[in-house]
């Protein structure tokens, strides 16, 4: 599919869909514990239903008829394998804590696939430590990607994970606790801190008791605990509001983000703090937080913690005056694909003076004019790319638009619902 965007004012109100990290969470929390849990306001894209296939296979009961509330007979820990392949899909996070809870396996084995994003994305330093704490985990390629093949069974002990995504350690602190022996888990490297934080509130939330160093630099984890069953509400997802509280500070906009909650442990929730940074106007309303237009000029952005907002600040900085750095954030180049790269290649298309770092970006202020991009099958280079169009002269066309499902289904709906000109076209 491609997506056709024209210039177009953005303006109104627009409900942000639940996080996919928190969905994914949840649904492996509810898999692994003990009676009946209740997730409210989950997020339905291909990649949420990537984990619920994955837990469907390792034995948990997973009810998703009703879209504002899924319903989960968890395991109890006692997982089985009632598949033999199981296909990830685009899923990363599914991917890699599922990994984690099939390591528990008592018996038999399960192979996880994907696409060929998954298939080239790392799981070396995750398999080294599951197979560390007692499992097997075979990379079927020798290649430290998927296809993996896991049997159990994780006992712990010791191990050591340079965390080059948080997605690694968080895998191994949602399954460590189910291990009839205690870990111990020392962590050299850990990008992206904020998603681990998000981890250890779902682990607390469910009973587990986790002993770790407040920097995330080592954990102690106490084999044979038990998982509780829960009942609760996956917030807004601020990733997915990135690029309409980016879109609200461009030209002539105003867009109001509802369901945001800036108490929540989402790193990219600092979006809002690069913005106001930037001299956006940011304003906390009832309806939500909303942002217009200010004296937008650039400046230098640590995005260690926040690397799913590179897409979209990438396209901001090329609308403010002056030179915008956003850095320390080498993880980029290993998601769904080399994002760094890719967002250089496509805002060059579109006139952006712009340059790769190793770790990040320089962009400069740019009069972008509209092209034909490349979205990489890439849900966030298709919606950055799509902001861009929106705020240009011309018709901008975004092929592998259908990438957007991975996360945010209705995206499209919403910009409709803003004013925008856009329409969704088959190749």
């Amino acid at each position: 599919m491609k997506l056709h965007c024209t210039r177009s004012t953005l303006n109104g109100t627009v409900d942000i869909p639940g996080s996919k990290s928190h969905t994914i969470r949840a649904v492996a929390v509810a898999s692994l514990a003990a009676g009946d849990s209740v997730i409210v306001t989950p997020l339905h894209s291909a990649d949420t239903t990537a984990a619920v296939r994955a837990y469907r296979a390792l034995g948990a009961q997973i009810n998703t008829d009703d879209p504002a509330q899924w319903t989960v007979a968890g395991t109890a820990g006692q997982l089985n394998s009632t598949e033999g392949i199981v296909d990830i899909g685009n899923s990363g996070t599914s991917l890699r804590i599922a990994m984690g809870s099939a390591s528990l396996l008592a018996n038999g084995r399960i192979t996880f696939t994907g696409d060929k994003q998954i298939q080239r994305r790392p799981l070396g330093p995750l398999i080294q430590s599951l197979n560390d704490l007692g499992a097997t985990v075979k990379d079927l390629r020798e290649n430290g990607c998927a296809p993996v093949e896991i049997t159990g069974t994780l006992t712990g002990g010791t191990t050591s994970i340079e965390a080059v995504t948080s997605q690694f350690l968080s895998s191994l602190l949602m399954c460590c606790p189910l291990a009839e022996g205690d870990t111990h888990i020392d962590v050299p490297l850990l990008n992206e801190a904020p998603y681990v934080g998000i981890t250890l509130d779902w682990l607390k939330r469910s009973g587990i008791i986790i002993k770790g160093a407040d920097d995330y630099s080592s954990f102690d984890i106490k084999g044979g605990q038990r998982y509780s069953a829960f009942r609760g509400r996956v917030p807004a997802d601020f990733s997915s509001a990135t690029f309409f509280l980016c879109a609200g500070a461009i030209n002539d906009n105003s867009v109001i983000s509802a369901g945001l909650d800036m108490d929540d442990l989402q790193g990219d929730k600092a979006v809002v703090s690069y913005l106001k940074q930037m001299g956006a106007t940011v304003n906390h309303l009832d309806a939500g937080i909303r942002v217009q237009p200010g004296d937008m000029h650039g400046c230098e952005i640590d995005m260690n913690a926040t690397p799913d907002a590179l897409p979209m600040m990438a396209v901001l900085a090329c609308f403010a005056e002056g030179e915008t750095r956003l850095v320390n954030v080498p993880q980029a180049r290993v998601k769904e694909t080399d994002r760094i790269a890719v967002m250089a290649t496509e805002l060059k298309k579109m006139g952006a003076d712009i340059e790769e770092l190793e770790d990040g970006l320089v962009i400069r202020q740019s009069q972008l004019r509209a092209a034909e991009v490349n979205g990489h099958d890439d849900h966030r280079i298709v919606m950055a790319l799509a902001i861009a169009g929106c705020s240009i002269d011309g018709d901008t066309t975004i092929d592998t638009a259908e990438a957007m499902n991975v996360t945010f289904p209705t995206f499209v709906q919403c910009l409709h619902h803003l004013g925008a000109d856009v329409e969704m076209v088959e190749d």
